[in-house]
């Protein structure tokens, strides 16, 4: 199974971070991980060339990182001991970066989640680190429903229901270990779900789905299941509508979505059902890379 070591939450102050923070500092107190909280300053060259402008960089930083501290204070409600970076360049070249020399294990962002289908467009950030991280990256906007739990010093989120979008890949086969880890740190239900799209007309539907879901339960042995609750699932239709009317329909607190390399993310596989989960779906996001 694996395990979160180092989770990485680049913060900018929005509605978005502040709830992508929630989720971090639950996993890194779930799995006794490192939580690195990162605030990245947008700077030009120009910031280095004169010493007026080295000055006002300097205190630029000095206050971003009192105000990233304040915030981590603010918002922690774990034992969790949140390490706090301030760095200053292009936001995305600094997320990756970052999480590569760290060793990160995770990243864990908010985006802004514009609804619609002809609004489908993450911010230019939260894209080019899902498209270029060498880690799992959690996609975290304001969810349907709330899953953060009452008390000061409580844990601030409660996965009750996870769903895994299998379609029997290797970056999907990859992305049920870090379901049945999370499921089981949390005790949380997990779905398998696969999407049959294409069906011919000669096909009988429930032999079909009997296959399927036969298939799925192959995926996980009885001894991995424990102590959670795993369920099959086979839906028919468009996978990236399916997905998201499962999701709504169990009031899922977490998806998880295996995706392919880094070389092949481009703007078609986002704009399809990655994609369109992420900005349309009515929870979080996991996509695990290949």
């Amino acid at each position: 199974m694996p395990r979160f070591k180092s989770i990485l939450c680049p913060i900018d102050f929005s509605e978005f971070s502040v709830k992508a923070y929630d989720y971090a500092q639950s996993l890194a107190g779930h799995y006794k991980a490192e939580l690195l909280v990162q605030h990245v300053l947008y700077s030009s060259h120009a910031f280095y060339i004169d010493a007026a402008y080295r000055a006002t960089c300097r205190k630029l930083r000095t206050d971003a990182l009192r105000k990233l501290r304040e915030f981590a204070k603010r918002q922690t409600r774990t034992k969790v001991q949140p390490q706090c970076v301030v760095q200053d360049g292009n936001a995305s070249d600094k997320i990756l970066s970052f999480a590569e020399t760290q060793g990160v294990n995770l990243i864990v962002m908010g985006t802004h989640g514009l609804r619609g289908v002809d609004r489908l467009m993450l911010g230019s950030v939260t894209e080019r680190v899902l498209r270029k991280a060498r880690c799992p990256v959690l996609v975290v906007r304001k969810p349907v429903h709330d899953f953060v739990s009452p008390g000061e010093n409580a844990d601030p989120i409660n996965l009750k229901r996870i769903v895994l979008c299998m379609d029997f890949s290797d970056h999907a086969h990859r992305a049920l270990k870090y379901a049945l880890s999370i499921a089981r740190e949390y005790h949380a239900e997990l779905t398998l779900l696969h999407v049959l799209e294409h069906l011919p007309g000669s096909t009988d539907l429930q032999s079909a789905t009997a296959k399927v879901t036969k298939q799925l339960k192959e995926l996980v042995s009885p001894r991995a299941r424990k102590p959670s609750l795993v369920k099959f699932l086979v839906r028919i239709g468009k996978p990236y509508q399916e997905i998201i009317e499962v999701a709504s329909e169990t009031q899922t607190d977490l998806a998880i979505m295996g995706v392919r390399g880094r070389s092949s993310l481009d703007s078609a596989l986002f704009g399809s059902t990655t994609y369109r989960v992420i900005q349309l779906g009515p929870c979080p996001v996991l996509a695990v890379h290949r």
